[in-house]
Parts: structure tokens; C-alpha cells; sequence
């Protein structure tokens, strides 16, 4: 997958493609509908799959403060987006120029000089443009008088319990999420959430009672409910994985305050400072909660790591279980194409 961080990165031999916007985080079931739309029209017209996001997402654009809320931080997004199948990922920095661009700009700027779309694919409710002014509507009589085809993807619903009814969204997977839902998470993703990133010097502290751990800030990624898990950990460009059991908290017993993600690999030894992994939430076992002292945390850490490997052994919790969305394995089990209105 070719990157593009600016419209100017373009040449006249990148241009001409099949268009999927939006923002995609999570890149969630109903993203991958988006997505895979675009790449069924790509296939059959013979062009890139291109897919345009922004970087920050506009509400740390319009927001700096909020809390942190990311599914898919940059890195991971543009991972599950190359594994899906999209050839060309163009990056636009979310900046006050880009957000005070009138919608008619964006699309003779970006879409028809920049990149120039020969179809574009949205979803129902995709907005864009300075004060989100521009929808489906403007983009379906530009696309007439620009010549670009327009297909708007409408509401996939789900049909889990819990969720029945309800549409695919990143507000549901926050939701289950942070209720400590992550198999639900995993189940309206249509692959494992993780938390990604580098292993950072600790307090040293679990090595000295047996259970070493990988410390790895949240940064920018949602944080999830609270507690332990029992987790599946990948090493980047290595291709090992784990099984392992993580807290993810504040480490009351110890009177610390900052949330972080510890990670304790079942039998690995070695060094894991400074790499980066991919840390896979399976199932949620139990809160976070003050020990009286190091003996009575060991021996939980002792039946939260039994219980782990019970759980992660289970068939529905198998790696294999969710693979990385692709697109060809999308049109094998969509072999018609999803209903589209303009």
C-alpha cells in the first residue's frame, strides 16, 4: 500500500481510482462494507482501491482535551487498511486550512485534481467539508458535473445480543469496550482490538516476584474498562505471539495514579524495551482492586494467569477465530453488492 501524506504527492500515474472516504476508526464491520464496496467497483473498473482519512481526527482538531478516545491510532488503521487490500492511502493533516475548506473546494481540490476519483463510496451519514456543510447530496451533483460515480453505502446493522438493531458504529465498540466487553468489541469489529505500542521502562517490579511485565503507555487509544484480561501479544516484525494476562490501571497497591498497560507473556524470556507490540484484549476477568501486599497480589496474579490460559484455550477465543479483514474474503461472503442509494 502506497502512502500519501499531501494531495501534491500525486502524479499523473497514481491518478484515476476508486474512492472510499471517511474516517474509519476501528475500521469496524460497517467501515469494511464502506470499503469493500469501493474495492468490489475498483476490481471490476481495473484501478487502485484509494481510501482518503485525516490525521489527527477532527475531534482532537477541535477538542485537544478531551479525553483519549482512538480504536485505531494512525499506525493500526494503516495496517488493517494495507491487510484488507487498499493500494493507495492518502492522509490529509487535519489542520485549520483543511478544516475551514467549503465542501465544493474539497471535491475539486482533492477528489477531481488531486486524485482524480472515477467513483467515490460513503457511508449514509458521512459528512465533510468547513462546519461538516457538505454530505451525499453535494458530492452527488459535483459527481454529475465532475463526472465521478457515487455510492452511498446505507446503515449495516447488528446482531448481537445486546446490540441487536442497533447500526455498526465506533460509538458501540467504545461502548462495549468500556464496559469490559472486549470478545462483544472483537465480535462488531470483525477482528481483535488492540492496544499498540513501545515497551517502556517500568518500576521493575514484577520481575522481582516472577511476573515480568511490559509496560506500555495508552497514549491516544480509548481507555478501556478497567482490570484484567487475559491478552494474545505480538512482537512486531519478529512473528512471535503470546499468550499472556494484562491490568490495565492505576496499580492501587503500589499508590499510583497514571493509567497503564502491563503485560506479563506467558513463557517468553528475553527483553522487550523499546519494541513495539500489539497487545490483543480476549476477555475481561476481573476489576482492578488494592492488595494488603506483595503476597496476596502474587498469588492473584498466580489465578488471574491459570484462569488466562483456561479462557484464551477456549475455541471461540482462538487466534484464527477473527483473521485481519480482507477484501477478497469480504466479496466471497458478499458475492452481491451490498444495496447502495444515491
Amino acid at each position: 500500500m502506497r502512502v500519501f501524506r499531501h494531495p501534491d504527492e500525486y502524479t499523473e500515474e497514481d491518478r484515476g481510482a476508486v474512492v472510499a472516504l471517511g474516517n474509519f476508526d476501528g475500521f469496524h464491520r460497517g467501515h469494511q462494507v464502506v470499503i469493500g464496496e469501493a474495492g468490489r467497483l475498483a476490481r471490476d473498473m481495473g484501478v487502485n482501491l484509494t481510501v482518503i482519512v485525516t490525521e489527527p481526527h477532527p475531534v482532537s482538531f477541535f477538542a485537544p482535551n478531551a479525553p483519549a478516545f482512538r480504536l485505531t491510532p494512525f499506525r493500526e488503521r494503516a495496517q488493517l487498511l494495507e491487510a484488507f487490500g487498499v493500494d493507495q492511502l492518502l492522509v490529509l493533516p487535519f489542520d485549520k486550512q483543511l478544516a475551514g475548506l467549503a465542501a465544493q473546494d474539497f471535491v475539486n481540490d482533492i477528489l477531481v485534481k488531486a486524485v482524480g476519483a472515477l467513483h467515490v463510496c460513503v457511508g449514509y451519514d458521512y459528512r465533510f467539508g468547513k462546519a461538516r456543510g457538505g454530505g451525499t447530496d453535494v458530492l452527488g451533483w459535483m459527481g454529475d458535473m465532475e463526472g465521478f460515480g457515487l455510492s452511498v453505502i446505507q446503515p449495516v446493522t447488528v446482531g448481537l445480543e445486546g446490540y441487536a438493531g442497533d447500526v455498526y458504529s465506533s460509538t458501540l465498540v467504545r461502548k462495549a469496550l468500556q464496559n469490559g466487553e472486549a470478545r462483544k468489541a472483537a465480535a462488531l469489529l470483525g477482528h481483535w482490538w488492540s492496544i499498540n505500542g513501545r515497551v517502556s521502562e517500568g518500576d521493575k517490579r514484577g520481575r522481582t516476584i516472577g511476573f515480568p511485565t511490559a509496560n506500555i503507555e495508552l497514549g491516544e487509544s480509548l481507555q478501556p474498562k478497567l482490570g484484567v484480561y487475559a491478552v494474545r501479544v505480538s512482537v512486531e516484525n519478529e512473528g512471535q505471539t503470546f499468550n499472556g494476562v494484562a491490568n490495565i490501571g492505576k496499580r492501587p497497591t503500589f499508590d499510583k495514579r497514571d493509567v497503564l498497560l502491563e503485560v506479563h507473556l506467558f513463557d517468553f524470556e528475553g527483553d522487550l524495551y523499546n519494541k513495539h507490540l500489539r497487545v490483543q484484549l480476549v476477555a475481561f476477568l476481573r476489576e482492578e482492586q488494592k492488595f494488603d501486599g506483595i503476597e496476596a497480589l502474587t498469588a492473584q496474579i498466580r489465578t488471574d494467569s491459570r484462569i488466562a490460559k483456561i479462557v484464551l484455550a477456549e475455541p471461540e477465543n482462538s487466534a484464527d477465530r477473527l483473521e485481519a479483514p480482507m477484501l477478497q474474503r469480504y466479496l466471497e461472503l458478499f458475492p452481491k453488492p451490498h444495496v447502495r442509494a444515491r
